[in-house]
This record gives structure tokens, C-alpha cells and sequence, in this order.
């Protein structure tokens, strides 16, 4: 970055051709921006696309678009900081796809169906992959279960694609349809992920003991959740956000079902929230309202009354919001066709 310091901007912007909803920071070292988008089109044919900041020009520009069915709830990139693993991206919405992400072309390397009865399947709300143990994915889906998928991504001899998957597990997770799934980092990082959904309730899992699961949290008016994410610093702390809600709650798993904090100066229904990847009290959320707003959380279970920054500039609902894990300066959010990063 030598040299470049003197006309570094604070917000650099991306104009897509299409609305945009998912979208996620690549990991990889040597690809330090670069995102994938996926767009938000009411038909069939929908798309994805990676697009990178050139640092000399400061323009973004699309490495790879591809065509994707129906839009992605969720996209992802391996969680690989090291770059050892192949460079592979993964998308959910009718199925769990993964993809070899290449400039140009993107291809697909495998479709993970676990209805192998038909081809009929209940769309996938959204997935996680495992920081830990980079061959596990979970899959939350509408038909109330979550499946863990073991991906093999060794390259058996003569097999063209580099990666497939079986179903290590599925389980029925909640009475309604199930909205998000994260993994936490409690316990070896591997084991252990909660789920959100229509039913109201937040719930834990072990992977080792799936018999039973723990309910970490219920709304009062069983409104449902569409949301979830854990804390990257301390795995005590989660948040949550209900839908047409103007607030975050805040939850430690110590302390079930009473949440420590309440985030709620958002104005209209918050979309998006995202833990800072270098800090156990920062968290970030981003609403309808237009804004992102940022939060120390330092003074729980003290009332938070006011965010400590707020970027109020986006020209839309803020839709999505990612933290770069890699690059904790720089918050990216999507609204209307722009994917925009601001350094905070």
C-alpha cells in the first residue's frame, strides 16, 4: 500500500446490473479485495458475480459473472486465510452448490441435493461453512431440519471435479421453518452451531450429542428469526434480530433466554448484522433505514443506548452487511444494484 496512502478513499463503490442481496468477503490472501455478489431477481434466472478493487486505480471491475437458478440466500467463500484449499465458493437457494472460482469462468463443481428420493427439494434459507474443520457444512432449509454435509476435497484420480459431498447428518432443528445456521467457536470450533427460525427460538446444538439441543433464547410473541450470528472473539456471545424488527438483542448462552443487550436505534427493520472479526465488542448492523451503525458493547448488561458510528449515506435498504475477516477496517454493504466498502 506504500506509495498509494496519499488518495486512499474511505468508501469505494460497485454498480452491479442487477439488484443485490448476498454477498461475501473473499478470504484468501492473495485476493485481499475481492467479493462475490449475487443478485435479486423474481425469476429463474438470477446471477453471480466476483468482483475485485484494483488498489492503483481504485475501481472495481467483474472478474466472473455466472448464472445461477432462483437468487442465492446465501454465498460464502472456503474460509481458508492460509490459501491451501482450492479456491472455491459456495451459494444456497434451491440446493447447496459449490463453485471453482476462476477469471473468468466460474464453474461448477458440484450440487448438493440430500432429497435423493426426487428431485423436488425445500429451498435452503441459508448455510455455514466450518472455520475449523473446512470439510463441514451445515444447511438450514424451510422443511424445519438442518443438514451437516461433509464435503471431500481431495482429488481421487481421474475425477474431474475436485469436490463432492455426502450427508453426515440431518436433523429436525425446529417446529417451523428454519432461517439461519451458524457455526461457533466454542468447544474446539468444530462441533457446536445454533439455529434461528419461524418458531421464534434460538437453539444450540452438539454435534457429538444431537439427541437432545439447548434453547438459548424464545421470543416472547414467537415473532420469527431471521438471523443469527456469533460473536468471532468471545463464542458466549450471539445476536439475533427478529423479523419487521427495528432491534438487535444480544444473548449470552450462559444466561438463556434473557437477552444481556438490546440494540435499537435502527428507524426500520434491521437486515444485516456482523460481529467485528478483531474485536469481542463491536458489532455491526444495517437496516431499512438506510444506515449502517456500529456498536461497543463493552458496557453490558449496562442499556446501549447510542451506536458509535453511523453511515448514513446509502441511497437504499441496506440489504446485506459483511465485515472483512481478513481486513477489519473494511465494512461492505449492498443496497438497490451497489455493493459499497467503507473503512471505519
Amino acid at each position: 500500500m506504500s506509495g498509494t496512502t496519499g488518495k486512499r478513499k474511505e468508501i469505494y463503490k460497485y454498480l452491479a446490473p442487477w439488484p443485490l442481496y448476498s454477498m461475501n468477503w473473499s478470504v484468501r490472501p492473495d485476493k485481499r479485495f475481492r467479493l462475490a455478489l449475487g443478485s435479486f431477481v423474481e425469476e429463474y434466472n438470477n446471477k453471480v458475480q466476483i468482483i475485485s478493487l484494483d488498489e492503483d486505480t481504485s475501481e472495481f471491475s467483474a472478474k466472473s459473472t455466472f448464472d445461477h437458478p432462483y437468487p442465492t440466500t446465501k454465498i460464502m467463500w472456503i474460509p481458508d486465510s492460509k490459501g491451501v484449499y482450492p479456491d472455491l465458493l459456495a451459494t444456497s437457494g434451491d440446493y447447496l452448490r459449490l463453485w471453482r472460482a476462476g477469471e473468468p469462468d466460474t464453474r461448477l463443481e458440484c450440487v448438493l441435493n440430500n432429497n435423493k428420493n426426487s428431485d423436488f427439494c425445500a429451498p435452503l434459507t441459508s448455510f455455514d461453512w466450518n472455520e475449523v474443520d473446512l470439510n463441514l457444512v451445515g444447511t438450514s432449509s424451510i422443511d424445519t431440519t438442518c443438514t451437516i454435509w461433509g464435503l471431500e476435497t481431495s482429488q481421487p484420480l481421474g475425477r474431474v471435479n475436485l469436490v463432492s459431498g455426502h450427508v453426515k447428518t440431518q436433523l429436525i432443528a425446529h417446529d417451523k421453518e428454519v432461517y439461519d445456521i451458524a457455526f461457533s467457536r466454542a468447544g474446539g470450533g468444530r462441533d457446536m452451531f445454533a439455529s434461528v427460525g419461524a418458531d421464534g427460538s434460538v437453539r444450540m446444538f452438539d454435534l457429538r450429542h444431537l439427541e437432545h439441543s439447548t434453547i438459548i433464547y424464545e421470543d416472547p410473541a414467537h415473532t420469527p428469526l431471521l438471523r443469527l450470528a456469533w460473536n468471532k472473539q468471545d463464542p458466549n456471545y450471539l445476536a439475533t434480530v427478529a423479523m419487521d424488527s427495528c432491534e438487535v438483542i444480544i444473548l449470552d448462552v450462559r444466561v438463556p433466554c434473557t437477552p444481556v443487550a438490546r440494540l435499537s436505534n435502527h428507524r426500520a427493520c434491521v437486515n444485516g448484522i456482523a460481529w467485528a472479526p478483531h474485536s469481542s465488542c463491536h458489532i455491526c448492523t444495517a437496516g431499512d433505514d438506510h444506515q449502517a451503525l456500529i456498536w461497543d458493547i463493552q458496557q453490558m448488561p449496562r442499556p446501549i443506548e447510542d451506536p458509535i458510528l453511523a453511515y448514513t449515506a446509502a441511497e437504499g435498504e441496506v440489504n446485506q452487511i459483511q465485515w472483512g475477516a481478513t481486513q477489519p477496517d473494511w465494512i461492505a454493504i449492498c443496497y438497490k444494484t451497489a455493493c459499497e466498502i467503507l473503512r471505519v
